[in-house]
């Protein structure tokens, strides 16, 4: 589902040819019959020219569609492109301090749609500011995200690009298989308490385009809680972690009682490229199932 990184250059190279046809650009003025994900009104009235992104999805999204140049501020965990790192920094981007981004003085704001979230965009609309409100929880919701962005800075055309070409990145690196079959994963988390992915997750859409199965696929929360003994009686042929995570898993001796973990069956991720449903989806898909198929086996 993610792009690779030549990819990405080549929708951004479409992006900006995008951008200099009139007959392609879409007025902003669409933008306002959109409600985003509190139920708010989007309204933007010109391209936006000065854009503060609070998610790592949005940010990768508008370099992508040609527009990292107008973006003013990010969160800590912006780090893709590598261009965006450096954008000024303004924090975690959740409960955001209202009063650093109104200092970048930006026209537009785009942030998580949680609800910790919304008293901020509340504070950001009372002052004059266009706020757009996005939940990125699943692959679906890429491309609802990318539509709202691009009609804010003024080029749906870019967006329907970027959009197109991650979903058929999805696509491509996509293992076709019938349910259930291929290997049980369990995708760790936390230690304490455990955590892992439910099916309300979107690695858990990463890991069945990959040919895998989520050891909670039945939980239909997004990071539920579970026991070890719980992992056990499941049994999973896999465990997956970041880096730290692994080591975490190696050392501590409950997990060993993990018939995958005795076997050394921790696939070590990239904690960066498969945590957010952005551009690089078809990408993840790929290295997951390098690591669940390291034999080539389809």
């Amino acid at each position: 589902m993610f792009l690779t990184r030549a990819l990405i250059a080549a929708v951004c190279a479409l992006s900006v040819a995008a951008c200099r046809g009139d007959a392609s650009r879409t007025s902003v003025a669409a933008a306002s019959v959109d409600r985003d994900d509190y139920g708010d009104t989007i309204r933007v009235t010109a391209p936006a020219t000065r854009i503060v992104s609070l998610s790592p999805v949005t940010t990768e999204i508008l370099f992508a569609i040609g527009a990292g140049d107008r973006v003013v501020g990010r969160t800590h965990w912006d780090t893709y492109p590598a261009a965006a790192r450096a954008v000024p920094d303004l924090g975690n981007g959740m409960q955001p301090n209202v009063e650093a981004i109104l200092a970048t003085r930006p026209d537009l704001v785009v942030l998580y749609g949680s609800p910790s979230n919304r008293a901020a965009a509340l504070q950001l609309r009372r002052a004059g500011i266009a706020t757009i409100a996005v939940r990125t929880d699943h692959v679906s919701d890429f491309r609802r995200a990318t539509t709202w962005i691009a009609r804010a800075i003024g080029d749906s055309a870019a967006g329907a690009v970027v959009s197109d070409s991650v979903e058929h990145s999805i696509a491509a690196a996509t293992i076709a298989a019938p349910a259930g079959t291929g290997p049980t994963v369990l995708w760790h988390l936390w230690d304490a308490p455990v955590m892992t992915i439910g099916r309300g997750s979107y690695m858990s859409e990463l890991v069945a385009a990959a040919g895998g199965r989520n050891l909670f696929d039945d939980l239909e929360a997004p990071s539920p809680q579970v026991t070890i003994e719980e992992i056990v009686r499941r049994n999973p042929d896999y465990v997956i972690a970041g880096p730290s995570g692994a080591e975490s898993i190696r050392q501590k001796g409950a997990w060993q009682a993990i018939p995958a973990v005795r076997a050394g069956r921790i696939l070590v991720v990239d904690t960066a490229l498969v945590s957010r449903p952005g551009v690089r989806m078809g990408e993840a898909v790929r290295h997951l199932r390098t690591l669940l198929h390291p034999d080539g086996r389809r």
